[in-house]
């Protein structure tokens, strides 16, 4: 029972994963953020673009 409560103690107090989630959540707000950007802009991007071509 006792290596039972340690292990989750252990558990509990573990912290190591902690930045990489971190990171991955930024990441992720991140793309979210450019893509709906870029859905948002799509028409201005190509009426800018037709009128550039010749």
């Amino acid at each position: 029972m006792s290596t039972l409560g340690s292990l989750l103690t252990g558990l509990r107090t573990d912290r190591k994963g902690v930045t990489a989630m971190e990171y991955g959540i930024i990441a992720g707000v991140l793309a979210l953020t450019i893509a709906s950007t870029f859905s948002a802009l799509t028409s201005r991007l190509v009426n800018a673009f037709n009128a550039i071509s010749f």
